[in-house]
């Protein structure tokens, strides 16, 4: 089977855990002839946007296949050169669209229209906490531009996924898409790397690493933080509240300039530590040496991960990402307080028949819902 992914409404970059690298790499493994059409922009080992300079070239048994493009305007108006005519070269008999919000779809609609033996489907990052959030955003781009870019691909969709229950019910709202054709289809996490990061002694490398002992209460939380995720300040102070000097925190990710020196002034390299940009791979190892992984901003794509890795959450509370639960595996942040972070952590350590609880959920059922092996099969059956 020649499965095409087009990756042309944001970056791709090889090797990351994002949903298109897992999906393309379980294709491939089980057997199929994988290509990815996508643009030339990607991240580099710091975080920050480059332009590659490789066009077609061999990852992991996937062809990728960059493009080169034209941005109009604003960032997410930019059209990449010969879409249509590398469909034609790839001939696929299963074409997954990452995204629908990009004005490369109305070539490869046109391509379904003329190959209609294609079986196509879509899917949906968006959602009301990410897009739409301005007068702008949500009526021009989202109501007009991109509905339009929706409607243009539905006639020949199978099925639109949203990567959340949020994201469902956007496709469903925002773009005024048959219901019948969305249908939730969850991100999760690499079979192999959760494999590789339960083994002990990885759990005792990063805990050694950083000096936390075997018997503390091991906090972490990773992403990037933002304007948009300042709650990991409220983390990184409570932790500080709790006096039980077992407790420690360690914090991951690239910091926006604006809030490096609070976080650099919360850090006292003791109980808690912000150890800086953590490459994706090697995200399994760290979250795999906590005991708690506490996420009190918005939802990342290190929610499903870490889910599948078996580890107890803190998480804030969103409409449409509660998903997450499995039965108990997860504590829910309803405010944006240090005093409720502070009071959620210690109740594990004052309750331990809690935390054991959750971490048996953890382990029982995470992998089994959040498997991207499962996933990538699960999503080009529907």
């Amino acid at each position: 089977m020649k499965i095409v992914h087009m990756c042309l409404s944001g970056p791709m970059t090889d090797g990351w855990n994002y949903q298109e690298n897992l999906l393309t790499k379980y294709h491939t493994q089980f057997g199929h002839d994988v290509s990815v059409i996508t643009s030339r922009w990607v991240y580099d080992d710091k975080g920050n946007l480059v332009c590659s300079e490789r066009d077609d070239y061999d990852y992991g048994g996937v062809r990728m296949i960059r493009l080169g493009g034209r941005q109009w305007g604003l960032s997410q108006l930019q059209t990449h050169k010969n879409v249509y005519q590398r469909l034609q070269e790839e001939a696929p008999d299963i074409l997954f669209v990452h995204g629908c919000q990009f004005l490369d779809i109305y070539p490869i609609a046109r391509y379904c229209k003329k190959h209609p033996q294609v079986t196509v489907y879509v899917d949906n990052h968006a959602d009301f906490s990410n897009s739409a959030t301005n007068w702008v955003s949500k009526n021009i781009l989202h109501k007009l531009l991109w509905r339009r870019c929706a409607k243009k691909i539905a006639p020949y969709t199978k099925k639109f996924y949203g990567v959340l229950p949020a994201r469902v019910e956007f496709l469903k709202t925002m773009y005024k898409l048959p219901a019948d054709k969305c249908e939730l289809l969850v991100m999760g996490a690499d079979d192999e790397m959760v494999e590789a990061a339960a083994k002990p002694e990885v759990r005792s490398r990063i805990r050694a690493k950083y000096g936390i002992a075997e018997d503390d209460f091991l906090v972490m939380t990773g992403g990037k933080i933002d304007a948009f995720k300042t709650q990991t300040l409220l983390l990184m102070e409570a932790v500080k509240n709790i006096d039980d000097p077992r407790v420690k925190l360690i914090v991951f990710g690239s910091v926006t300039p604006e809030l490096k020196e609070k976080v650099e002034a919360l850090a006292d390299g003791r109980k808690v530590q912000y150890i800086g940009w953590v490459q994706a791979k090697d995200s399994y190892e760290y979250f795999a040496a906590a005991d708690l992984v506490a996420f009190p901003g918005r939802h990342s794509v290190f929610w499903e991960q870490v889910a599948a890795q078996g580890i107890p959450m803190l998480v804030k509370y969103w409409d449409g990402t509660t998903h997450v639960d499995l039965g108990g595996n997860v504590a829910f942040l309803k405010q944006d307080t240090v005093e409720e972070i502070r009071v959620a952590i210690e109740r594990l350590l004052t309750e331990p028949q809690q935390y054991v609880e959750m971490k048996r959920i953890a382990v029982e059922e995470g992998m089994k819902t959040f498997s991207y092996r499962d996933i990538a099969k699960r999503s080009i059956e529907s």
